[in-house]
């Protein structure tokens, strides 16, 4: 039934049958949304990023940017898609806890979202739309806009994730012209063959490197495909746009800096240079040039004076350690892990180890983890039975999820108790339902929690953060990453400032000119803002909501901001999760979260002496 209505739709689109925007009092602008993955906001300079710099001091400097907790790439995409906060849209992580086996994930109960097939299998499952809001392309197509999604696979799809025919909205990403892809039409085809352009997207080549334990991983950026989508953007997509003469939405998400940052193969098992070596200012510098181009093919065809330009990172970005001196896990010996390092799936591992239960891997068909090994991907079903699992562990990075399918209050009093033990652990969240646990914040504190289809965690886990002491320690952050990554490459997903901070800014007739914009916004804005220059009247599901961004237009006026402190009730030793945040009427923002000295950029600097003992 949802492909026959995606058929209507799309030919709809086709005979001119779709109405104008009702809420625009007049034809609206353009829209390109960029979005650099990844980019740390004080690495911009006129050297590391001409052209990001440019727009940012020329156009709208958002100087007080936030990315959403857990700062992970899919949860953050559906932000900007809806304009809502992850508690209404339920991507809550990269890897979320899905509730049953995803076929397009192998079957496994813990899905990584970066992937068409698996988006498609999770919107199936959760009523035809897992976000259960509606998206800004989808919202700008039935308005008769032109829509398109380039870039990166699994955020940039997520905008317009449940039509999945290739038109009326074009999706081009690493999955184009293969089976598992989003279609092309016709029209795009025929431009892309005019354009000399192949119908299926390049690998990552040796981009794609991540390396192990004794091979460095990747020493160059990833230029060869990003250029093909720039092609794409540039030389097929813009041309198309100006033909059809209406407004249009662009969509290009830039997987460097962030896929290069990964991966970046300076500083195996090191520390330093950690993000900072060549390989990454490669790709921040790729990433820049991507833009630069996107930026001149609107001015060649005569649209940069009716084209609002917004960049903004999903998140920023940390060098990895795989250091702890608490964890059992650390202890064991492993074919693949330096000694004495965190293995993939540490948190898992310490969870079954303190409740005293078998441990499976959900994305090896459930096979039980005997010791000295971990799991694929560090994800974890903990329990007798792993097809019901006790406690699932998704592994995310730089913070994991727990989930407690059975809701037991007493199973979860364990697992707080457990890794309030760890030294690798730096702030708890936990659902509301199940009480208030001394050491922990509620949920609902970072907005976690609201109308989501999909399971909710029991569990948010926050990891330790610090800086290795350069000028700008949130330039040189370090954080402790569940990963199948190695030390000295990079990951975020934190609730540190250098993860929370990441790049924003905006050019363009909407926005004010060499202004700087000193109130707090976030990529939930950035959703609400959009539309709302767009005129699209988008009914809301969830109540946990961005605000438009009105003090960066013309005319707009600074809205008053308020900073705020959130302490937890003690635990142990005087341990307690303290958040900082900043309050824009009702709309929340988030700068930092954990226990005072684990965390980066958190306010509170007073050092528990259960800390100070056990702290690296």
């Amino acid at each position: 039934m949802r492909n026959l209505r995606s058929l209507a739709l799309s030919l709809a689109f086709v005979f001119g049958a779709i109405a104008q925007p009702t809420a625009a009092t007049e034809r609206p602008h353009n829209i390109v949304l960029f979005v650099p993955d990844g980019l740390r906001a004080l690495i911009v300079s006129d050297q590391t990023a001409p052209t990001m710099s440019a727009i940012r001091d020329q156009g709208v400097n958002f100087k007080n940017p936030h990315s959403l907790f857990p700062t992970f790439t899919t949860p953050n995409a559906s932000a900007m898609a809806t304009g809502h906060y992850l508690g209404d849209t339920g991507d809550f992580s990269n890897t979320i806890y899905s509730g049953f086996p995803v076929p397009g994930a192998g079957d496994s109960l813990t899905p990584f979202l970066e992937s068409d097939p698996v988006l498609g299998d999770v919107d199936e499952h959760f009523a035809g739309d897992y976000l259960d809001e509606v998206t800004l392309l989808k919202a700008a197509r039935d308005a008769g806009i032109s829509t398109a999604t380039v870039g990166k696979l699994g955020p940039a799809l997520i905008f317009d994730h449940t039509d999945r025919t290739g038109a009326p909205t074009i999706v081009v990403d690493d999955s184009t012209g293969s089976p598992s892809g989003i279609p092309l039409s016709q029209e795009v085809q025929a431009a892309m063959t005019a354009a000399e352009l192949p119908l299926a997207a390049p690998s990552r080549g040796d981009n794609g490197k991540a390396g192990n334990a004794t091979t460095p991983g990747a020493k160059v950026a990833n230029v060869a495909q990003q250029d093909y989508f720039a092609d794409v953007a540039t030389k097929v997509v813009l041309p198309l746009f100006k033909a059809r003469n209406r407004p249009f939405v662009l969509v290009f998400w830039s997987r460097d800096p962030d896929g290069t940052q990964h991966f970046q193969g300076d500083s195996l098992n090191q520390l330093t240079p950690g993000i900072n070596g060549p390989t990454s200012r490669a790709a921040i510098k790729n990433a820049d040039d991507n833009l630069r181009r996107i930026r001149q093919a609107l001015a060649d065809l005569g649209l940069a004076d009716t084209t609002d330009i917004f960049v903004t990172a999903d998140h920023g970005f940390a060098t990895i350690s795989k250091e702890s001196r608490t964890s059992p896990a650390a202890r064991a010996s492993y074919a693949d892990v330096p000694a004495g390092f965190l293995p993939p799936g540490f948190v898992a591992i310490d969870i079954a180890t303190a409740l005293g239960m078998p441990l499976h891997d959900p994305d090896a068909k459930n096979a039980p983890i005997a010791g000295n090994s971990h799991s694929k991907f560090g994800n974890g079903l903990i329990g007798p039975d792993p097809t019901k699992p006790d406690v699932v562990v998704a592994a995310n990075g730089g913070s994991d999820l727990v989930y407690l399918p059975k809701k037991d209050r007493k199973v979860a009093a364990r697992v707080v108790s457990a890794l309030l033990a760890q030294d690798y652990v730096s702030g708890l969240f936990v659902d509301d339902s199940l009480g208030r646990f001394p050491g922990t914040l509620p949920l609902t504190a970072i907005n976690l929690k609201g109308s989501a289809l999909t399971p909710m965690p029991a569990i948010a886990v926050n990891f330790r953060t610090f800086s290795t002491n350069c000028q700008q320690p949130l330039t040189c952050a370090v954080e402790i990453a569940d990963t199948v990554l190695q030390q000295g490459q990079g990951m975020h997903g934190s609730f540190s400032r250098a993860d929370t901070m990441n790049f924003m800014a905006a050019i363009g007739p909407d926005f004010k000119t060499g202004f700087t914009d000193e109130a707090p916004a976030s990529n939930a804005d950035v959703g609400k803002t959009l539309a709302h220059i767009l005129g699209l009247k988008i009914k809301n599901h969830g109540k946990l909501i961005g605000r438009v961004l009105t003090e960066s237009m013309p005319g707009g006026t600074t809205p008053r901001s308020i900073a705020n402190v959130m302490r937890s009730e003690p635990a142990a030793g005087g341990v307690r999760t303290v958040l900082d945040y900043q309050l824009v009427g009702n709309t929340r923002y988030f700068d930092a979260a954990g226990f005072p000295g684990r965390t980066l950029g958190l306010s509170d600097t007073r050092i528990p002496a259960a800390i100070a003992r056990s702290s690296p």
